[in-house]
C-alpha cells in the first residue's frame, strides 16, 4: 500500500548577498543542509534592477559538489579556468560537476526590461566521487521535454521521469529528480518518489497545498520539505501554482564545508584551500566536454 508524504517543514526564502554583491533569496543552506541531504543549498536570484545582480559571481573555486543552474528569464554568461565559456539562456540548465576542482565565474544579464530570474542548487558528491574529473552538462530549453497531463498539469522534466518521459540529465550519482511543475487553479497532481529519498518543493508562483492534510497554502518563495513515503500530492489554489520539485538519494556522510568547497573532513578542506593558494588546485587540465 502506498503512503503519502506529508510536509515536515515549511521554510521561507530569506534575502542575502552573495558573489560581488548579488542580491538574492537563500531558500536553504548551512546549517539546514543536513535535513536536505544530498542537497546543500538553493538560491533564488530574481529581480528587475541590474544593480542587484550585474556584478555577478566573479572567479571562484569549487570542489566536491555539483552546481545546478536553471534560468527562467535573462542570461548567465559563464567561463572557467580551462578556457570554456558560454551562455545559459532562458529555459536552459547547466549541471556542473566540480569534482576535483574547477575555477569559474557566472555573470547574470537581465532581459531588456531588466528582469533576471534563475535558481542555483548545490548537490553534494559522495566521498568516492569528490575528486572525479570535472564536467559540464549544458542543456538547452529545447532539450527539456514538457509533459502535459490530465487536468492541464504541465511538467518540464529536467532530470528524472514523469509518465515514461525522462529528462535529458541522466546518470547522476545521487539519482536526483528536478521538475518544473505547473498546476492550474483547482487542479491536483500526484507523483511517486522513491522511499527513503529526500524531497522538497519550492513554490515560485501562485499557491497550493503540498499535502492533503495541510492547513494553509504555501505560496511563492516558500519551500515544503517532505517526510518519507511513496508519493506526494499537490493541490493548486485559486491562482494555480508553479513549483520546482527536487528529490535525491541521501549520501549520509560527514560534511566539511567552507564557502564554495565541500569535503568530508576538515583536513581535506584545509588541503583544498592550501592547493588553491599555491596553484595546485586544478587536477584535470584538459578542456571540459
Amino acid at each position: 500500500m502506498n503512503t503519502t508524504r506529508t510536509v515536515r517543514q515549511v521554510l521561507r526564502a530569506k534575502p542575502t548577498i552573495e558573489g560581488a554583491g548579488v542580491r538574492l533569496k537563500r531558500v536553504f543552506g548551512y546549517p539546514a543542509s543536513p535535513r536536505f541531504d544530498p542537497f546543500l543549498m538553493m538560491d533564488d536570484f530574481h529581480g528587475y534592477r541590474p544593480a542587484d545582480y550585474i556584478l555577478g559571481f566573479p572567479w571562484h573555486p569549487h570542489r566536491g559538489i555539483e552546481t545546478i543552474t536553471y534560468v527562467l528569464h535573462g542570461e548567465v554568461e559563464h567561463g572557467d579556468s580551462m578556457g570554456n565559456q558560454g551562455v545559459i539562456r532562458a529555459g536552459d540548465v547547466q549541471w556542473m560537476t566540480a569534482g576535483s576542482g574547477i575555477v569559474h565565474q557566472e555573470m547574470p544579464k537581465g532581459q531588456p526590461d531588466g528582469l533576471m530570474w534563475g535558481f542555483q542548487l548545490w548537490a553534494n558528491l559522495p566521498a568516492a566521487q569528490k575528486m572525479m574529473e570535472p564536467r559540464y552538462r549544458d542543456v538547452s530549453s529545447q532539450q527539456i521535454p514538457l509533459v502535459t497531463l490530465e487536468g492541464g498539469v504541465a511538467v518540464r522534466v529536467i532530470c528524472g521521469e514523469v509518465h515514461g518521459v525522462r529528462g535529458p540529465v541522466r546518470d547522476i550519482i545521487t539519482d536526483p529528480e528536478y521538475l518544473d511543475v505547473q498546476i492550474p487553479a483547482g487542479g491536483t497532481w500526484t507523483h511517486r518518489v522513491p522511499r527513503g529519498y529526500t524531497a522538497f518543493a519550492y513554490a515560485i508562483a501562485g499557491e497550493g497545498r503540498f499535502d492533503p492534510g495541510q492547513d494553509s497554502a504555501i505560496g511563492a518563495e516558500m519551500l515544503a520539505l517532505y517526510g518519507d513515503g511513496d508519493e506526494l500530492t499537490v493541490a493548486a489554489g485559486e491562482p494555480g501554482v508553479r513549483f520546482l520539485l527536487i528529490s535525491g538519494q541521501p549520501i549520509g556522510e560527514p560534511v566539511a564545508w567552507r564557502g564554495p568547497i565541500v569535503m568530508n573532513t576538515e583536513q581535506e578542506l584545509r588541503l583544498a584551500f592550501e592547493e588553491y593558494q599555491n596553484g595546485t588546485f586544478l587536477k584535470h587540465r584538459r578542456p571540459l566536454a
